[in-house]
């Protein structure tokens, strides 16, 4: 999470920006590090938001970051009484193959002032902060980035992806499944439906890799509305979805009215989208298309294999576009590669790399199927070798370890191990971030 509208959760600017290269005046990052105080907050995040451009952010909106921020799991580095870095890790329980969910510190709001680049603050901060994660016992470590060449060095790999469209709804039709036709649709205002939207969530989170576990208050995130962040579009709405009397699905939007030479082109602009069933979810999509006055649908961060893309008339004219999402980070290789299950049996001696987190270095036996794994250290010859980074990106199953075997990331060191390990690690659901933090 990072200010509104940023597109990740650092502002760290130039990728580059924490290598060596000055002395610093006598300034230490190591020295000027400690854990955030309350009454530094406001300090502590105009910090941040200074990194992402310094634009204000309503009130509402801070109040929510305020509440949400994890004082004793946010660090601030200090020259004298200035403050010139920041990073947070939220606690969340996120869903891994197999359908568990495991402990993962979301690692957010991280900044460096620009007068203190180049001087080891973000080095300082990563360190103290996994070294963190690991004390709290959590295996795994994942952030969003606004530039995702700073984050490799650190151990994080690439692990999720995301499709944005802008969908042509006046020259695009939508097929539909059975039973779309026996789910009803109503307008309800946000803030009064927030908790059966809530629920709806939360019975969709053990069902897809990467999806969060949220706790009480983030709710809240999904109702900020301040008219800075419409872009000439309408306040929030809200439709929620019922079959037989339940509650099984809604959708967020808002609609930005247009008009052209050939009468109205507005957009409906999607924020989130759940639905229980199939068809629910082409109900809320077949709605979305369908809304008087408007010509267009612009999707944003959605699941790479998601329905409505194999339901459109035409593909092209939805102007889908990939891009990169969750990266995550092992910081206990053993208790992470454990803690799911693999969709065919695996037998295999990892050779992990591990520089930033050396307690992970070294050969790791992980042997599992579709109903458990374990992951010890062995003496035994390793099959394959790889960095932290690569079992990251392939941690989910949305990323193929032969892809990264082809890329030169992965290195065969017996035949046929990494075919064995590629196919065991996939998921049959992609794995989805469904929000930033």
């Amino acid at each position: 999470m990072g200010p509104m509208g940023s597109l990740g959760n650092d502002g760290i600017g130039r990728t580059d920006g924490d290598g060596g290269g000055s002395d610093g005046g006598g300034f230490d990052p190591v020295g000027g590090l400690r854990v955030l105080r309350q009454d530094e907050w406001d300090t502590w995040y105009g910090v941040l938001l200074r990194a992402f451009g310094g634009i204000p952010e309503p009130d509402e909106v801070l109040d929510v970051y305020r509440e949400l921020t994890r004082y004793d799991r946010s660090l601030g580095v200090w020259d004298g009484d200035e403050c010139v870095g920041t990073a947070g890790a939220f606690a969340f329980g996120m869903t891994v193959p197999g359908g568990a969910r495991v402990s993962a510190a979301g690692v957010t709001m991280v900044g460096v002032a620009a007068t203190h680049r180049r001087m080891g603050v973000l080095t300082s901060m990563m360190r103290r902060q996994l070294d963190d994660v690991r004390s709290w016992g959590e295996p795994l470590a994942v952030l969003t980035a606004s530039e995702p060449a700073i984050y490799g060095r650190f151990g994080y790999g690439a692990a999720t992806f995301q499709v944005n469209a802008e969908i042509e709804t006046d020259r695009v039709r939508l097929s539909v499944p059975e039973g779309t036709d026996g789910v009803r649709l109503r307008y309800a205002e946000p803030a009064d439906v927030a908790d059966v939207c809530e629920a709806v969530y939360a019975r969709l989170v053990p069902g897809r890799p990467g999806m969060l576990e949220r706790q009480p208050g983030w709710e809240r995130l999904g109702l900020l509305d301040p008219e800075s962040a419409r872009e000439g579009g309408s306040p929030l709405q809200c439709v929620v979805a019922r079959r037989d009397g339940e509650v099984t699905g809604y959708a967020r939007f808002r609609v930005r009215p247009d008009w052209g030479p050939a009468g109205p082109a507005g957009t409906v602009v999607l924020q989130d989208l759940a639905g229980l069933d199939p068809a629910t979810e082409a109900a809320l999509w077949r709605f979305l298309f369908g809304i008087d006055l408007t010509t267009r649908l612009a999707v944003r961060g959605r699941p790479v294999d998601e329905a409505w893309q194999y339901q459109v008339s035409d593909i092209r004219r939805c102007r889908p576009q990939l891009r990169d999402a969750l990266y995550v980070r092992l910081v206990e290789v053993g208790d992470a590669l454990a803690a799911r299950t693999y969709q065919a049996p695996v037998d295999v001696v990892f050779e992990v790399a591990d520089a930033f987190c050396p307690w992970n270095e070294g050969r790791w036996r992980l042997t599992g199927d579709a109903k458990g794994a374990s992951c010890e250290r062995t003496p035994d010859a390793p099959d394959l070798a790889l960095s932290v980074r690569e079992l990251g990106a392939a941690y989910l199953g949305g990323v193929s370890l032969a892809s990264l075997g082809a890329a030169g990331r992965v290195r065969e060191l017996r035949s046929g191990a990494l075919a064995e390990a590629s196919v065991a690690f996939a998921s049959d659901v992609a794995p989805w971030l469904p929000h930033g933090f």
